[in-house]
């Protein structure tokens, strides 16, 4: 009599060793060579999604639809300068580089916020005409690279943000690989066409907090104290770097946190360096509120910033404005579900295609390759963007309104529960169906 077959069971993959995991270690392995992409984390940390409003009902006193006004509009940059930055809307472009993206790009980008009212930023690498032509409000990056940096375009802006690090890499220096050295981007940043160029991961004429103080004198002195100056840091330490920065004379602070993007960094970076977003608000206000500064000077959250609700929740946690970045790029084109057939040829599929640094950006975008750059009409990306802040910017008044606030600055911790105790701890707001805020009293 034959042996009955043994059941197998259905193959099971480990949580440790998934597929990705797998198929990298196997990449790294046949290559030597570590991976590089562009994009933010991908891994699930505690976001905004954790957080829920408390709409107004019997106890509060909700808005009436847009018969009631409800304020957008945000001045940054009061503290000192001369010349303050005035919005309409707290959602900001965030620095992103000619070189990283197509000269079309940039150019939608400053159509698409000068249209909504509001400002966006260079990025390494300098500022163009086409993205001062068409940005009515400017903010120039000063970055480690110092790459095409001027003292002419540090006073044709209208604000300077020095750049001491970034989400996606808080510690790091940028890059922008070989192919995407155009002609152009070479003569911008002084650099050879064609090779990888790899930024500093510090500034070269200051060692710590003291220099920077410094710098931003420099800075205004440069620009006849006319300029905001914003400073910039990748979330570490916000509490500390915030303190810091407001000591050395900063008009904005920027804190990026690890879900914000990068044209091209070590994945192991992306994914390792670095503090949430959400976890990065409260300490950032608490020092700005212990050194009564909370609204003197004004606080910019970026990173991962999807949508209203999320510009609604980091203001009520105590930001001032947010900065979009991938969003903004999605916004153009990027990832676009139409372009599938040539992801696919790239070994990749709309919306997971973060190769950004390799320069076959089908959607024009990420690329300095002048036929792909030609199918972005930077008009019509101008309109798309605008578009999409003009849909934050009203799901944002939206939530005000439902909490009974007339301005979206008015919205504030106590119409906040959170849905998991870590994100309670984090963003020191209450467990929802509790009064509980897990470590109220511990810092």
């Amino acid at each position: 009599m034959a042996a009955p077959r043994p059941i197998r069971t259905e193959p099971r993959f480990s949580a440790t060793f998934d597929r990705y995991t797998i198929s990298e270690i196997q990449r790294a392995a046949a290559t030597g060579i570590y991976d590089i992409r562009g994009g933010g984390a991908k891994r699930r940390v505690p976001h905004f999604d954790d957080l829920l409003f408390l709409g107004a009902s019997v106890s509060r006193y909700p808005l009436e639809g847009y018969r009631e006004k409800c304020g957008t509009d945000v001045v940054l940059g009061s503290r000192f300068a001369k010349k303050p930055i005035h919005l309409k809307t707290p959602v900001t472009i965030a620095g992103m580089s000619f070189g990283a993206l197509s000269s079309t790009a940039k150019e939608a980008l400053g159509r698409g916020a000068s249209s909504a009212g509001t400002s966006t930023t260079t990025g390494d690498g300098g500022m163009t005409n086409e993205e001062r032509t068409h940005s009515s409000t400017l903010v120039y990056q000063y970055l480690p690279s110092r790459y095409g940096m001027n003292p002419n375009d540090l006073r044709r802006a209208d604000a300077i943000e020095i750049v001491v690090g970034q989400g996606a890499k808080p510690g790091g220096g940028g890059m922008l690989l070989g192919q995407k050295i155009s002609k152009r981007v070479a003569e911008m940043r002084t650099l050879p066409e064609g090779i990888d160029q790899r930024s500093a991961s510090r500034h070269p004429d200051w060692t710590g907090p003291d220099d920077l103080e410094i710098k931003i004198e420099e800075l205004r002195e440069i620009t006849d104290w006319e300029k905001p100056i914003y400073v910039k840091v990748g979330a570490s330490r916000p509490y500390y770097d915030t303190a810091l920065a407001v000591k050395a004379g900063a008009d904005v602070v920027v804190i990026d946190g690890m879900q914000g993007g990068t044209a091209a960094t070590q994945e192991v970076f992306i994914e390792n360096v670095g503090i949430p977003t959400l976890a990065a608000v409260r300490p950032a206000v608490e020092a700005l509120q212990e050194l009564g500064m909370h609204r003197k000077v004004q606080l910019i959250i970026s990173g991962g910033i999807r949508n209203g609700a999320d510009v609604a929740k980091a203001l009520a946690l105590g930001a001032d404005a947010v900065a979009i970045g991938t969003a903004a790029l999605i916004a153009l084109g990027d990832n676009n579900p139409a372009l599938e057939a040539e992801y696919n040829k790239l070994g990749t599929t709309a919306g997971a295609y973060d190769d950004w640094h390799e320069g076959l950006d089908p959607a024009g975008i990420t690329t300095q390759d002048p036929e792909l750059a030609k199918r972005l009409d930077p008009v019509a990306g101008g309109r798309r963007l605008a578009n999409f802040l003009s849909v934050l910017t009203l799901e944002t008044q939206t939530i005000a309104r439902a909490c009974g606030k007339s301005h979206v600055h008015n919205l504030e911790p106590e119409d906040l529960v959170a849905l998991t105790v870590e994100a309670a701890a984090i963003a020191r707001v209450p467990l929802v169906g509790t009064n509980w805020i897990p470590g109220r009293d511990r810092y």
